[in-house]
């Protein structure tokens, strides 16, 4: 059955794609994948446990299956839109340049901020 996904993805965090599922009207489910799994699932298989991608049967989709307590779920996705959406990560974040866009200050903020 057809669903719609956004796709986002934003500099300052260069390896993840964010993904949001619509179902009916309730809020997005949304995903999050590393990119690289994405961009090498374009031609072979890869991902274990929650997710896993891998192209589809030269019928122009990506296959993308996800896993949760919740549930398992099948995406076909279009190819063509797919592969100009992660072209257009890798203009605005270079393969191998990742971590010139991350704060790596704030991260570390973060994560030793005491709770």
């Amino acid at each position: 059955m057809p669903l719609l996904a956004g796709l986002e993805y934003a500099a300052d965090d260069p390896y993840a794609i964010r993904m949001a599922f619509y179902v009916g009207d309730d809020e997005p489910v949304e995903w999050i994948f590393a990119r690289e799994l994405l961009t090498v699932g374009i031609v072979r298989r890869v991902g274990e446990g929650d997710v896993e991608v891998w192209p589809g049967a030269d019928d122009g989709t990506l296959h993308i299956a996800l896993s949760s307590p919740f549930g398992d779920a099948l995406f076909e996705v279009p190819l063509p839109a797919l592969a100009d959406f992660l072209h257009r990560t890798y203009q605005a974040v270079p393969a191998g340049e990742e971590t010139e866009f991350i704060d790596i200050d704030a991260e570390l903020e973060n994560l030793l901020w005491p709770s």
